[in-house]
């Protein structure tokens, strides 16, 4: 598992941002992009100017319907060119049509997210605040990794009170992983986690999750930009963080644990036939799961490293290298995939083991 900040580095920042950040409403007609040689900045009214990080570029572009590849190119290469395409669709509404109103979430002088006036706020410190005491109540539980990216917050635990062996001598443990993004990449999400031992591994069961959109009612505003940072969790809101603590427990309960593990054992049981099979088998799966080139090449080495040719071996190798990439939001994808990969259809596996024994 990823290493990332200790639990009280985590605490600091989280209550660091809540301090920090500004939430406005804003009719897409008062927001303007600016422009220079090398950049572009987000005003407000003509009062308020931020930067703009990839995340808000990305969701700004979505807006406006620019593609991506076209938003990037004259995002790097003509800036101005980029603010001339963006400041049209944002203050164009259709015929007869209001303008659009968008929430700009900002944080340290740049708006980290242009969302839809309907997105209903979670924030990092209203999930912290619900499972740290949850956490803290289960006998020898530990928070082994969490971090707090631009994408989301991860709360990664293991409880030692349910251990078991797969094989003699791999011994995994029950967990659960808990995140949540507050530029809209993602709901708050609870899902049970199995922590093997031997090599630190973690592995996201996501198909046990339970999931919380940020969608609910449009937000009160007059047209005009306002702040829009409340005192007061909705009721909605709270009964939801409720359900996130239910969640928690509900994750390291026995039968969850033992449904996954049963899981993993039947995978031990589906066996590569032979070594020369292997590098086909990661290029297949690498495929199925979009796993980039270089990360198959990694996971190859790590499979090769274990010795384990199975379809267990192969989720194992994933999750091994997810410990290896740089980005802590992509090591957590990576913990899902290995899962995925170890579930997948045997149809599907035994497809892949054909292909290979014919190259």
């Amino acid at each position: 598992m990823k290493e990332g900040k200790t639990l009280q580095a985590l605490a600091i920042e989280i209550k660091r941002q809540q301090a920090e950040a500004k939430d406005f409403l804003a009719d897409t007609s008062i927001v303007t992009m600016e422009s220079d040689s090398s950049s572009t900045r987000l005003s407000l009214n003509g009062s308020s100017t931020f930067g703009i990080t990839d995340i808000a570029h990305g969701q700004i572009g979505d807006f406006c319907q620019i593609p991506s590849k076209y938003y990037e190119k004259m995002r790097a290469a003509s800036p101005s060119l980029l603010a001339t395409n963006v400041n049209h669709w944002l203050h164009t509404a259709p015929q007869g049509d209001a303008p659009a109103q968008k929430m700009v979430r900002t944080l340290d002088g740049n708006v980290r997210a242009f969302l839809s006036n309907r997105y209903r706020r979670i924030d990092n410190v209203q999930v912290a605040e619900t499972v740290l005491p949850i956490i803290s109540e289960m006998h020898g539980a530990e928070v082994k990794s969490c971090e707090l990216t631009e994408r989301k917050m991860y709360l990664k635990v293991v409880n030692p009170r349910l251990t078991t062996e797969i094989r003699k001598g791999d011994v995994v443990q029950a967990g659960i992983v808990i995140s949540n993004s507050e530029v809209g990449l993602g709901s708050v999400n609870v899902s049970p986690l199995i922590y093997r031992m031997v090599c630190s591994n973690g592995m996201i069961a996501q198909d046990s999750s339970v999931r919380k959109y940020h969608i609910g009612r449009v937000n009160e505003s007059d047209y005009d930009m306002g702040i829009f940072r409340d005192d007061t969790i909705a009721a909605d809101d709270v009964a939801f963080l409720k359900k996130v603590r239910d969640a928690v427990y509900a994750a390291v309960e026995q039968a969850v644990f033992e449904q996954v593990v049963s899981r993993m054992r039947e995978a031990t049981e589906a066996r590569i036939d032979n070594g020369s099979m292997v590098p086909k088998v990661i290029e297949l799966t690498a495929k199925d799961y979009s796993i980039t080139q270089s990360e198959s090449e990694g996971v190859l080495g790590h499979l090769i490293e274990g010795g384990d040719l199975s379809l267990y071996g192969v989720s194992n190798a994933i999750t091994r290298y997810a410990q290896d990439v740089k980005s802590y939001d992509r090591s957590t994808e990576l913990e899902m995939i290995g899962y995925r990969v170890l579930t997948m259809p045997k149809k599907r596996w035994y497809q892949n083991l054909a292909i290979a024994r014919k190259e």
